[in-house]
């Protein structure tokens, strides 16, 4: 979700089940290659911008859930480290096989001449919140003149996302002050130390900042409602992304891999938050900061972020590419029907009969 990452360090993992977003900075495109296999059953490497972070929960589900296994592929999962390369960057140039990280990466990359598509998409909305003190009197991005607010880091999609809904509301970047403060703890202490006015983060960082009473929800991107009302759109956020030519060259495993998700993502649909927390390893949803009730309490007010059915949604990627213009990411025509395929989504859920409720967005987004 960002350039320049800062998720967790593997000595802290677990204990922090916080995350941040994925990086995105330059990096050069090897030649694709087709997946291992181990046993006859293919083996893909997928890189999480954060595993332990609520958002990206449905990678880790799938595992945890049986699913990569049911429908015949070894998934080995693994996460950004602090000061490491992205997610997306990794796939990119070829380190692993897939990324799960935001959409947005696919629009920033082609707008750089570089075929990276969405195979499945996951969520409707960025899971993000805008926690402010009550001193701040923030309540929209009309409120930014002159306040000083934190992202994950300079560059990164909390970045993007802070500057358009200022430019949303008439609010210049150049009219606030944004600086750096990562997430977790670190995001917390900016806050209660009064370096910042507000902070963009996700769950279950926001559960930690309202328990400790140092911040409240001033704008909500954690539910795909939430979104398109501050946003115009959904936006679509989490997802798995993949080198065109890697994904043309290995079709059956890509397959075999969106079938494990969107059996994940209906699981998600018809199953509690508590349920979920039961599923994922007890260092995501129990820590130093949060209890598993709360991530259960968090997870329950933000679930409807999570799409049901692994399809792209109408507008998203329209939405998207609006956010990235208004902020001056990118500034080249991009064709939209090149960033996404709704295509193994649509067969997963054929084949499992299952009933889909999301509308589509078509070749144009």
């Amino acid at each position: 979700m960002s350039r320049r990452s800062a998720t967790v360090t593997a000595s802290i993992l677990t204990v922090l089940a916080l995350g941040t977003a994925t990086a995105c900075s330059g990096g050069s495109h090897s030649s694709s290659q087709s997946v291992g296999s181990s046993g006859g059953v293919p083996t893909v490497k997928l890189m999480v911008g954060g595993i332990d972070k609520q958002i990206y929960l449905p990678y880790q589900l799938a595992q945890d859930l049986g699913f990569y296994k049911k429908y015949g592929v070894n998934v080995v999962l693994s996460t950004e480290q602090d000061g490491g390369v992205g997610a997306e960057e990794a796939m990119a140039s070829g380190q692993v096989d897939m990324a799960g990280a935001w959409y947005n990466h696919t629009i920033e990359f082609q707008a750089k001449g570089k075929a990276v598509e969405d195979v499945v998409q996951l969520s409707g909305a960025p899971g993000e919140r805008e926690m402010c003190t009550k001193k701040s009197g923030v309540t929209s991005g009309a409120d930014f003149k002159g306040k000083t607010l934190g992202v994950t880091d300079l560059g990164s999609g909390t970045d993007t996302l802070t500057q358009f809904l200022g430019a949303k509301k008439g609010v210049k970047t150049g009219e606030f002050h944004r600086i750096g403060v990562g997430a977790g703890s670190t995001a917390i202490a900016a806050l209660q130390n009064g370096k910042v006015d507000c902070v963009m983060t996700t769950q279950p960082t926001v559960a930690a900042i309202q328990k400790k009473g140092v911040g409240t929800s001033a704008i909500d991107l954690a539910t795909t409602e939430g979104a398109t009302a501050a946003m115009g759109g959904a936006y679509p956020a989490a997802s798995v992304l993949a080198r065109t030519d890697w994904v043309n060259q290995n079709k059956a495993t890509v397959q075999k891999v969106v079938d494990a998700l969107v059996a994940t993502m209906h699981w998600i649909n018809t199953h509690s938050a508590a349920d979920i927390a039961n599923k994922l390893p007890a260092s995501f949803v129990s820590n130093q900061l949060v209890t598993k009730a709360d991530y259960i309490t968090a997870l329950n007010e933000d679930k409807g972020q999570f799409l049901p059915d692994g399809l792209m949604p109408s507008g998203g990627p329209k939405t998207v590419l609006a956010t990235e213009q208004l902020v001056g990411n990118v500034k080249s025509s991009v064709d939209l029907g090149k960033t996404f395929t709704n295509d193994f989504a649509v067969q997963a859920n054929k084949t499992e009969g299952f009933k889909t409720t999301t509308t589509p967005a078509g070749p144009n987004g």
